[in-house]
């Protein structure tokens, strides 16, 4: 990946700056270096795909290093134990949040940073991509006074893009909207963001149970990881409140059995289920490769990322197979008899309509 940049010219404050400039042009989520014997592989992911664009010389990497570890508040001195910080930096008018991670490795220590950029992580619910069917009933399942919402993918898939998509839809709406995040990724104006830190006893659990004292309309949980966090949502959402959280499952119907294995009672989560989306992002095509003419494993033949989903609706039929513990294989069955589409099936939609193409969509299903 060409940038015309020569980056091992530059000074640890230069690199800082220019790296940041150049990646929220281009749109770039996340930035790795990886120390090598000779040199540092400079890799950054576009269109969720890590590319390679430059090799930076162990003083220029050790000149960053610095740089970043003052701008983060890492401990300068050490280099043999995992550090987790953060900064922010202004991008015209809005502020860029960055979290760097390190750990060590055998030639040094490799840093990955991830930018939380407003722009490309608050986007309105119909900039998403999803088919009109998916929408409309999105949009109807944030509008309802109660139940859990559930959305389902691997890290990278976009399920935190889509949540603060949906909270913007009912922000102002005489709602009292909590959020409980690990960590806050993005400010959205007209809600409550609350973060959790372990390491003072503020989990998810013993937060949930702390925002019910707040007299909470909606409740975003960024992730349920326990069954007390599990149970503690599903009461929530049969006592009045509108859940949304978010599950690491392969499929909308596989978030059933999980949630299930981690012992929550059918009979409770039967009805306060509303439903479950499942999604990945595929890379869109540009405009003039929509005819054939470019190689699909290019990544220079895309311009974006758009959602692949899959939304299954808790129906009376689902409901009653929750309650009677039946396998994601049944439910999948009933749910495709009462019209459900997988990912795989919105995949070739997506693919006749020359947004994307087959390989891609194999690449993030299979």
């Amino acid at each position: 990946m060409e940038t015309g940049i020569d980056w091992n010219n530059l000074g640890g404050p230069e690199l800082q700056k220019k790296l940041e400039e150049y990646c929220t042009a281009e749109g770039i989520s996340d930035i790795h270096f990886a120390p090598e014997k000779e040199d540092v592989r400079l890799e950054v992911r576009l269109h969720g795909i890590l590319e390679e664009i430059s090799r930076l010389s162990h003083k220029t990497y050790e000149d960053y290093v610095r740089q970043i570890k003052f701008l983060s508040k890492l401990k300068l001195n050490v280099t043999n134990i995992p550090q987790d910080g953060h900064y922010t930096f202004a991008q015209g008018d809005r502020r860029v949040n960055v979290r760097v991670a390190s750990i060590p490795s055998r030639f040094g220590e490799k840093f990955t940073l991830r930018l939380l950029d407003p722009d490309r992580g608050i986007v309105p619910l119909e900039q998403l991509g999803f088919d009109e069917e998916i929408y409309k009933k999105l949009s109807d399942i944030v509008q309802l006074p109660n139940g859990i919402f559930l959305i389902t993918g691997p890290t990278g898939s976009g399920k935190t893009t889509t949540l603060y998509a949906l909270l913007q839809t009912i922000v102002g709406k005489d709602r009292n909207i909590i959020t409980l995040e690990d960590p806050v990724e993005y400010e959205l104006n007209g809600i409550v963001q609350s973060q959790i830190d372990s390491e003072h006893d503020y989990t998810f659990s013993s937060g949930l149970r702390s925002i019910l004292r707040h007299d909470p309309d909606v409740i975003l949980i960024g992730e349920i990881r326990d069954y007390e966090t599990a149970q503690t949502a599903i009461d929530a959402a049969l006592t009045g409140h509108l859940v949304l959280s978010t599950l690491h499952t392969n499929s909308a119907v596989e978030a059933i059995p999980r949630l299930l294995a981690m012992g929550v009672s059918p009979y409770t989560f039967a009805p306060a289920l509303r439903a479950v989306l499942a999604q990945r992002l595929v890379r869109t095509l540009k405009p003039e490769c929509k005819d054939g003419k470019c190689d699909p494993s290019n990544n220079n033949s895309y311009s974006g990322r758009t959602s692949l989903p899959e939304l299954l609706v808790a129906t009376p039929a689902i409901r009653e197979l929750i309650i009677e513990n039946e396998t994601a294989e049944t439910i999948l069955a009933k749910a495709k008899e009462e019209g459900y589409k997988t990912m795989s099936d919105w995949g070739e939609i997506l693919v006749e309509r020359q947004t994307t193409t087959e390989s891609e969509v194999k690449r993030v299903t299979m």
